[in-house]
């Protein structure tokens, strides 16, 4: 965890640098001697990864001092201390198959912009979700 937030700030400082940098590059003095201005989709997109880095890093920094040695901190660990349960996956669940279907029937609806497959694909989506979520939370009926 630790070389992870030092991996993030590390960009952070990397993209910081090529912000400043692209937006004077951008904002250069062409040959006929006006100035064309700053281009701003590259500039907002290195300003918001510069962001996204930095709120990734302090995250990270903030975990580990809450968490004990990882092996991956640990010099001497082997691949068998990294071992264990990865967590709990449903091998007959239809609920990812059905979510994808309802992200596939919403981005259409967002390309083709029909409103009525927006507001029904986003209706599906929140239906399979919360199905998926609650798929081993509810209690099955008694009678």
């Amino acid at each position: 965890m630790k070389s992870s937030a030092k991996i993030m700030y590390g960009l952070t400082i990397f993209l910081a640098a090529m912000a400043v940098i692209y937006i004077f590059a951008t904002m250069h003095v062409d040959d006929k001697g006006s100035t064309p201005g700053l281009e701003w989709v590259g500039a907002v997109a290195l300003v918001l990864s510069t962001g996204l880095t930095l709120m990734l890093g302090v995250y990270l920094h903030f975990t580990e001092v809450r968490v004990d040695v990882l092996p991956e901190d640990w010099e001497e660990a082997e691949v068998a201390d990294k071992a264990g349960t990865l967590g709990f996956f449903s091998p007959s669940s239809i609920w990812p198959a059905a979510m994808a279907g309802a992200v596939g029937f919403l981005g259409f609806g967002i390309i083709y912009f029909h409103y009525w497959m927006i507001f029904v694909g986003a209706g599906i989506l929140v239906f399979t979700v919360a199905k998926l979520n609650f798929q081993y939370g509810v209690p099955r009926e008694k009678h």
